[in-house]
């Protein structure tokens, strides 16, 4: 059986990701201090309801149990278009900075793999350096990192979202393949209710702002994978 550990957990996709696999595995903790997000957690997951560490930077690693996945998609507002992109530089206090907060787990616990999920904005030009630095601690761990920009779109969601995925896995001599691109059978009318009441109904200003962040995302991004996994700014 597969141990796991989610940090900055939501609801925990991951976790609905893995049962969608039929992989067998238990949660042996998780991390989430947002209330509504562990109510919905908890609704999910009422089995590891007692099982959340809180916030990740009190987190004592050497009481946790081990595991062999670690999974951490942490905050992405101070890298998305959509926020001021305070960035995530270490000790600098930013949400995002929460990043190297899952360094003390990986040095303490080294899980064999470890999946990180952020906003493509994180490999664009102006954080492209963070994320190498990232990287190359993970590689200083002992892990081979394969990343790439994936669009759910192409992968039977009708919603362009673009997010950048890095797979570590403490082998080096270890092997890994994105998923190939899928053809998009379902449009977003297909899944809109056809009658909404008005009060959810988002304003031409607002509409506006998500295109554009859209945009941005999807297409500012400087990145190319390079062979063995690793990335380098385009040129």
């Amino acid at each position: 059986m597969t141990k796991v550990f989610t940090a900055f957990s939501g609801y925990d996709s991951q976790c609905l990701g893995l049962n969608r696999l039929g992989i067998d595995y238990e949660l042996v903790g998780w991390s989430e201090i947002d209330p509504t997000a562990i109510k919905a957690h908890n609704a999910l997951f009422p089995q590891w309801a007692e099982r959340n560490y809180g916030d990740i930077s009190k987190i004592d690693w050497a009481q946790v149990p081990d595991f062999d996945l670690f999974t951490y998609s942490s905050p992405c507002q101070d890298f998305s278009a959509a926020g001021l992109q305070k960035g995530g530089e270490k000790g600098s206090g930013t949400r995002s900075s929460l990043l190297w907060e899952c360094e003390k787990a990986i040095s303490i616990k080294r899980p064999r793999y470890c999946l990180m999920e952020n906003v493509a904005a994180l490999v664009s030009q102006k954080f492209i350096k963070l994320f190498q630095r990232w990287m190359l601690t993970m590689e200083g761990y002992g892990y081979k990192n394969f990343a790439q920009v994936l669009n759910a779109k192409d992968y039977g969601v009708p919603q362009n979202r673009a997010r950048i995925f890095l797979v570590s896995i403490l082998d080096e001599t270890a092997r890994y393949s994105f998923p190939k691109p899928q053809p998009l059978h379902v449009r977003l009318k297909d899944v809109l209710e056809p009658k909404v009441d008005e009060k959810y109904y988002l304003s031409d200003k607002m509409v506006e702002s998500f295109l554009k962040t859209s945009a941005d995302e999807t297409h500012n991004h400087n990145f190319q994978p390079k062979d063995g996994g690793g990335v380098q700014p385009s040129r």
